[in-house]
């Protein structure tokens, strides 16, 4: 009975196999853009189920008794065909995963990356600190073309924002006392969960290691389920809201362990990511290296106000180095543990944030990332700045502004602008206390990295920082005649809410002094009625009971003179190590030499930040050609252009070769005593001026004040000859 079974399965199962192949491609010829990835899988899953459903009968019917040849072969055709039809389903998936940015996707990125790091590594853009001790992880120094790319792009940062904006510039020490740090809530917060290789004691950081896991399986398991492969697309989501508690949970459920040796890992806690001091020799005084270096500018709020003559709104600024003990630094001078910071503290009004110069970025348009379709599930749109804010996507127009500034000056540095996107924070991603959120987001080989971030914090720091010295840091408007004002006055019992809440005491004081009138007013009413109202409090991530004995709040008529009020600030935070990173990628490119094999690699810096503007190459080593290129070199360091000069005798291809590599935008050839050309580096267009003019054309297009085709049009084209190219 059993055999007669198998034997009916063979026959269900057997298609002829012109059918087979008439299946086969029909879906080999529908577009894999048709079909998401979901329904792939599914696709996938069903025909290896019949391949194994075949693949068992096969076998059944090979052990059977009896069993003729031309059954079993037609069984086996059948098995064989069926095998193909996965396979190409199987290759559908694979496209379509590709497609999203994973599998041989993954592998272009990656080769990529490695010829831009490669070029940069050897030309000395960047090297890994402590090089010849085996270095350091997460520590980098910039050689000499990386430092003039990253001077160049702090000039520039400089004139774009302080200058321009009229700002304040401040620089303050690295090393910060506890209790600033303390106040701000960096001591207490500024922790990402680790975990511990149990056997060996080695340290990863515990999403990392979840998320490598999850992006591997997606890329490169095609026997994932939809539902498995959607499951592992919602933990990646998610990551960041993890607990320690559901982290660990996580890591043991998918049996994850230590990357290097597979032994089994310790449950994630918190680590603290400052790098801990002490000031002073007694040790009495602890301190760390700062994180960031916006808390230099809140604690001087006072004197910078005094110093603006009591008026608002204003900026702060600062350029400095910051620290973060990084778990496991990766992705090169993407997460590193040194690394330059430019900040801006914009204080204004919390009740008047709109801003006289907003017109000016009103009607740029640029891929921009808000709340909803990020929830969606659908991708960055292009929007018009001015619509964002009136629309209220953009909380309000100086948060605008400065979103407009920033691509303005990310744009103008040569980030690519179809790769640049401006992502509004989820709500689980924002604090409290912060009214609206915005990341600068760059695309490169890693995937989409925030460089900048744009956010409305509100009054928090201030009044963090007025609590913790009681020094308070305010703003005062005078009226031409006192005024009766009704206030809402919200008073915490410190007493009794440490009683109930003890640790988290600050935390909910902290909640219940944010909120605005109508959530307070609602608080009063249930108080008043019930005695007791439920309250959520973002920083705990629950809702806890609050009684009337832990808060007053009330609405005080009284006249003023003045209005007192805490300032808020808006704060863009500039990541410059990864913004110069960026830049790298999106200007490095290939393009053949004269040997077909052989590829040149270019940086096409825009002049802004090229490491240096300009070479001078006598076309042969002769001593009248080499004494004009000393000239003009003169020349050219009268006018504050950086140059390079060359008069090794190597042939002009390879020495175009060689600085085109290093990004050098223009090449002053010599080949005669009373002109020259000047070639460009990306269109390698040459023309002919004369010696006496050298310097001023570099210095007018360097410099931004005209344009290569102004200067072309000026001057006569050069043809140069082909041997003169590699």
């Amino acid at each position: 009975m059993r055999f007669a079974l198998l034997a009916s399965a063979v026959s269900k199962s057997f298609v002829p196999t012109k059918t087979l192949r008439r299946l086969h491609l029909s879906s080999a010829s529908s577009s894999p853009m048709a079909a998401s990835e979901e329904s792939l899988r599914l696709a996938l899953a069903e025909k290896q189920a019949t391949v194994d459903a075949q693949a068992e009968a096969v076998r059944a019917l090979k052990a059977r008794p009896g069993a003729v040849k031309p059954e079993i072969d037609a069984a086996v055709e059948c098995l064989k065909a069926l095998k193909v039809e996965a396979g190409a389903a199987a290759r559908q998936l694979q496209a379509a995963v590709s497609r999203n940015g994973n599998a041989s996707a993954a592998c272009s990125r990656e080769a990529f990356r490695q010829a831009v790091v490669n070029t940069l590594e050897r030309r000395l853009f960047y090297i890994p600190s402590f090089k010849i001790y085996r270095g350091v992880a997460g520590l980098y120094d910039y050689g000499p073309p990386g430092c003039a790319v990253k001077s160049n792009v702090l000039t520039f940062w400089r004139q774009h924002f302080v200058l321009e904006e009229n700002m304040l510039e401040v620089d303050c020490p690295c090393v910060t006392p506890e209790v600033v740090l303390k106040a701000s809530g960096h001591v207490d917060k500024f922790t990402d969960l680790m975990v511990k290789d149990e056997k060996t004691g080695t340290c990863y950081r515990a999403d990392h290691l979840l998320k490598d896991y999850c992006k591997q399986k997606l890329e490169k398991d095609l026997a994932l389920s939809a539902e498995q492969a959607a499951e592992l697309k919602h933990v990646l989501a998610m990551l960041d809201d993890f607990s320690a508690e559901e982290l660990g949970a996580k890591l043991k459920d998918y049996g994850i362990t230590a990357p290097d040796t597979k032994n089994t890992l310790s449950d994630p806690y918190p680590f603290n990511l400052m790098f801990q001091t002490s000031i002073g020799p007694s040790g009495i005084l602890p301190g760390y290296m700062r994180p960031e270096t916006a808390q230099g500018i809140f604690v001087n709020f006072k004197d910078l106000y005094y110093y603006n003559g009591n008026k608002l709104p204003f900026a702060a600024a600062q350029i400095g180095q910051a620290f973060r003990n990084e778990i496991s630094p990766r992705q090169g001078l993407l997460r590193v543990r040194e690394f330059t910071l430019a900040e801006i503290e914009h204080f204004v009004d919390p009740e008047d944030k709109s801003h006289s110069k907003f017109i000016d970025v009103a009607n740029l348009e640029f891929l921009m990332f808000p709340r909803r379709e990020q929830m969606a599930g659908e991708s960055a749109i292009p929007i018009i700045l001015g619509e964002a804010v009136s629309k209220g996507i953009v909380n309000n127009e100086t948060l605008g502004y400065f979103i407009g500034r920033v691509y303005l000056f990310l744009t103008r540095l040569g980030i690519d602008k179809e790769r640049l996107r401006f992502r509004q924070h989820l709500p689980n991603e924002m604090a409290h206390y912060a009214a609206d959120c915005w990341d600068a987001e760059i695309e490169c080989s890693y995937g989409w990295i925030e460089c900048v971030g744009i956010a409305d914090r509100s009054a928090y720091d201030l009044r963090a920082h007025s609590e913790k010295s009681g020094v308070p840091l305010v703003a005062h408007e005078k009226f031409s005649e006192p005024r009766e004002i009704e206030k809402l006055v919200i008073v915490p019992s410190k007493k009794e809410l440490g009683l109930s809440f003890k640790g988290n005491q600050k935390m909910v004081v902290e909640a219940l002094e944010a909120m605005n009138e109508k959530e307070a007013l609602e608080m009063k009413a249930s108080l008043e009625s019930k005695g007791e109202v439920e309250f959520y409090v973002c920083t705990l991530g629950k809702a806890v009971v609050i009684t009337k004995k832990m808060v007053a709040i009330s609405i005080e008529k009284k006249k003023e003179h003045q209005r007192v009020f805490t300032p808020s600030v808006i704060e863009p935070s500039f990541g410059i190590g990864r913004i110069i990173y960026c830049l790298f990628e999106h200007s490095f490119y290939t393009r053949p030499s004269k040997s077909v094999e052989e590829q040149l690699n270019v940086f096409r810096f825009p002049p802004l930040v090229a490491p240096i503007k300009c070479t001078v190459f006598p076309l042969i080593k002769t001593a009248k050609f080499d004494d004009v290129a000393k000239i003009i070199a003169k020349s050219l360091t009268a006018a504050g252009v950086s140059h390079i000069i060359d008069i090794t005798g190597t042939s002009i291809g390879k020495r175009y070769a060689r600085t085109d590599e290093i990004g050098v935008p223009f090449a002053v050839t010599v080949d005669s005593t009373d002109s020259v050309t000047i070639r460009e580096r990306d269109s390698k267009e040459q023309i002919r001026v004369s010696i006496d003019e050298v310097a001023s054309v570099v210095k007018e297009v360097a410099d931004g004040q005209s344009t290569w085709s102004d200067i072309t049009g000026r001057y006569p084209a050069h043809v140069a000859a082909q041997s003169n190219e590699e």
